[in-house]
């Protein structure tokens, strides 16, 4: 199935005409910048001028007891438009810093609630976000990557605007995560422009205090400018003075007789100074408004848009295309140059939310589309092990955290040398960040969440993992950090194996099927057995009873993290063909998947049909796939086909449950594709693609061209797999790897159907690389085949 060089120039030449062209045409008509911020999505609809821009300049809406994790929500007034802000997260909320709010009116305590209702919803594209409010004052936000620009209408003169430096997003949850004011300063120039910082601390990953410096200017001159200090609503200083300082609240008012203000801000972590200098040269007073505008909806088609393009002509799917692209180009914010804290010549990327969810779908969706910024992103996690000792698992203002199971920069690192990125990245270096992670315990940080070891960075049940195998109860989230841990050992074996480091890739290949050892083959469940299970911290870690279909409050203290033991027994895909043999042989694994998604099995979940499946979580995500490992493709694309037509849509509510930082809009762009990656490996699964024709640009004028023929109704009935070619030549494998299609570009010419045919080799199994090679050190369990099976 090797496609020649010769066949391959012949159609690759057009395509780089092509690939030019369609980065002029412009897709933003076609992302609405509100989808997923409904129904649990949490996305940010704001502007961000350019993909991953440290600004993510929008609302601040406030709303009972609502949690606005991204600063937005439908419902509420609005208390401020700020500079920095999170797309997707949850947890708690992070940032809603350096904000200003436009007010009718002169203000006589800037302390008071001044929040507005909406007179009307916002409106917003790609690079504009628009408020109208009740007391009459229109905002309109533009930007850069370093710079917020307001445009206040108000309906008469004087007006006001409030600069609050000791502003930032509440939480409500009650966990300990809100975020807190720790103090700033705040000076007011002669020539009307502002500067100072603020320091704030914890959000969903418990920083400590971190600073952020901003410089403002506007470009109608206000008529004063005046400072105030005050505890809560309690004013103690409100006057002409030129600067303020302290842990109370702080911040200015400047007062206007114009009826159109605009207002320009940069931030900078490093300087106001700084700031200053982003606003000359970003967005300096002669850049119009609507050329920021301009700039941004440019560089989005360019760096993004165009490099995705497709003859469908339908608007839903376009719109649900090009709306999960902009999704997933949110985080990480990259901040070269804006690192405060060690200084380095290797790029820098903060809020990283999180790897343990991204690393699926998101990071090698990136890779393809962004191949130059993802390179970046490895340099900077293995800059952040140089500098701190730990790559991050999560991260944001600066410091590692959280860590939900295992250290999931590591399967990044190992997904991405696989492939052969290269370039810039210190390989040896990379290895041995990731071995820093194998290897080192991290200081307990004693939270309240889980006491036991770090949530912070690293793998904190090393300990037991090390010494016995398996994880105790001793540790929380003991099972699924056992899954983890052994996708990313597997992870260290990949890159170890490839460097030439043998003795480290035994030990890493041994550790990564560790998994198995929470194998309890007396386990059962709705007519099946063998489930991975908690073990006790007695001297034989004997097996703890588990109902496979509980996992308690499933949150930090339980053995099961935001899953249930019937999808954690499900993750080690690594390891496939153990687990399918360790669940009676393929029949009835088969018949243990069907019952994974059938209706009913599960009544706690009624917004997914009562499946045990849960749509809106990662450690189900993988499962619809395991299908292909049990010789049943046409399965695959019949269950992700239902899960995309059931779950997702282009609306505002169209995402099942929070994003993650883009890692649902990319779990749903692989499926539009027709392929799905196999983290930590070259393999990607064939699914059935959603178009009739698709073209990623990979760059250097390579392409990767995905066509389907046959078949009307691609998107709910005729999406079977007839036949398949790749690169011209026929094809009977149900996976395709990194060098088949995407190291030279390639092409994927599908024959669709309305009934599932078996159009591959069954003799052909998908690769699961930690279930050969090496000798199975621990002991086969028995498992009998179930005589009833249950069935979709």
């Amino acid at each position: 199935m090797v496609t020649t060089l010769f066949y391959r120039s012949i159609w690759l030449l057009p395509i780089a005409y092509m690939l030019v062209a369609a980065q002029q045409q412009d897709r933003t008509e076609y992302v609405d910048v509100f989808h997923g911020t409904e129904g649990g999505g949490n996305m940010f609809p704001g502007v961000v001028a350019a993909p991953f821009a440290m600004v993510k300049l929008g609302p601040d809406v406030s709303s009972g007891q609502a949690e606005a994790y991204s600063g937005y929500l439908s419902q509420g007034t609005i208390t401020g438009f700020s500079m920095m802000h999170e797309s997707g997260t949850g947890g708690a909320p992070k940032y809603g810093v350096v904000s200003q709010l436009p007010v009718a009116g002169e203000i006589e305590n800037p302390l008071n609630d001044l929040s507005a209702s909406r007179a009307s919803p916002d409106e917003g594209s790609v690079g504009y976000y628009k408020s109208s409010l009740m007391n009459g004052v229109t905002a309109e936000l533009a930007g850069t990557e370093h710079t917020g620009a307001f445009l206040y209408t108000f309906s008469e003169g004087p007006s006001s605007v409030l600069v609050d430096v000791s502003h930032v997003l509440p939480s409500y949850r009650g966990m300990g995560w809100n975020q807190g004011y720790a103090g700033g300063n705040m000076t007011i120039f002669d020539d009307g422009h502002y500067e100072g910082s603020g320091t704030y601390n914890n959000g969903w990953n418990k920083a400590p205090n971190w600073t952020i410096h901003f410089c403002g200017q506007f470009d109608t001159a206000p008529t004063s400018g005046r400072t105030f200090i005050g505890s809560e609503t309690t004013l103690e200083s409100y006057g002409e003075v030129s600067s303020v300082s302290g842990s109370k609240r702080l911040g200015a008012v400047f007062t206007f007789e114009a009826t159109e203000v605009m207002s320009r801000v940069g931030v900078s972590f490093i300087s106001s100074d700084r700031a200053c200098e982003y606003i000359d040269r970003e967005s300096p007073a002669d850049k119009s408004f609507t050329s920021l505008i301009d700039d941004a909806v440019s560089r989005w088609n360019t760096e993004v848009f165009g490099k995705v393009t497709t003859a469908e002509t339908g608007v839903d799917n376009l719109r649900h295309l090009y709306s999960s692209l902009y999704g997933m180009h949110l985080l990480p914010s990259n901040r070269t140059g804006e690192n405060p804290l060690w200084t380095s010549s290797e790029p820098y990327y903060d809020d990283f939310y999180t790897l343990w969810d991204t690393h699926r779908c998101a990071t090698p969706l990136q890779h393809i589309l962004q191949p130059r910024t993802y390179e970046e992103q490895i340099r900077s996690l293995i800059d952040t092990w140089r500098n701190e000792g730990w790559m991050p698992d999560g991260r944001s203002s600066n410091y590692n955290g959280r860590t939900q199971g295992g250290s999931h920069a590591d399967t990044v690192l190992a997904d991405a040398y696989v492939k052969g990125v290269r370039g810039g990245i210190n390989w040896e270096d990379g290895f041995d960040a990731m071995l820093a992670d194998a290897e080192n315990e991290p200081p307990n940080t004693d939270d309240p969440s889980a006491r036991d070891s770090s949530v912070q960075q690293g793998r904190g049940a090393l300990p037991d993992w090390n010494e016995r195998g398996f994880i105790t109860l001793k540790y929380t989230r003991s099972v699924s950090r056992a899954v983890e841990y052994a996708g990313n050992d597997f992870g260290l074996f990949q890159v170890a194996n490839g460097l030439g480091r043998t003795q480290e890739a035994n030990k890493y290949l041994a550790r990564s099927r560790n998994w198995r050892n929470h194998w309890d083959e007396n386990a059962t469940s709705l007519g099946f057995s063998g489930f991975l299970v908690p073990r006790n911290n007695d001297a034989s870690g004997s097996f703890v009873e588990q109902d496979p279909l509980s996992c308690g409050a499933c949150y930090w203290v339980e053995p099961y993290y935001q899953g249930l033991p019937w999808q954690y027994t499900l993750n080690p895909v690594h390891d496939a063909a153990t687990l399918i043999e360790w669940s009676g042989g393929k029949e009835t694994f088969l018949r243990r998947l069907d019952t994974f998604f059938k209706p009913g099995r599960y009544p706690e979940r009624p917004k997914a049909n009562n499946t045990i499946f849960d749509p809106t979580n990662q450690p189900s995500l993988g499962a619809p796939y395991l299908y292909s490992f049990a010789g049943r493709q046409d399965l695959t694309v019949k269950q992700t086909r239902q899960i995309a037509n059931a779950y997702y849509s282009p609306g505002r509510a169209g995402i099942p449950g929070n994003s993650d930082a883009g890692a649902m809009q990319s779990y749903i762009l692989w499926m539009m594709i027709g392929l799905y990656p196999v983290v930590g490996q070259t393999t990607f699964l064939i699914v059935s693609p959603w178009f009739e024709s698709i073209t990623i640009d990979l760059g250097g004028g390579k392409a990767l061209e995905v066509t389907a023929s046959g078949g009307g109704d691609r998107k709910t009935r005729d999406f079977y797999v007839q036949s398949l070619k790749v690169n011209g030549g026929e094809w009977k494998q149900v996976w395709v790897t990194w060098d088949d299609v995407f190291r030279d570009g390639g092409r994927l010419d599908f024959e669709l159907g309305p009934e599932p045919t078996v159009w591959w080799d069954e003799s052909l199994e998908v690769p699961s690389p930690a279930s050969h090679g090496e000798p199975r050190w621990f002991r086969r369990p028995t498992v009998e085949k179930m005589e009833d099976g249950l069935s979709a």
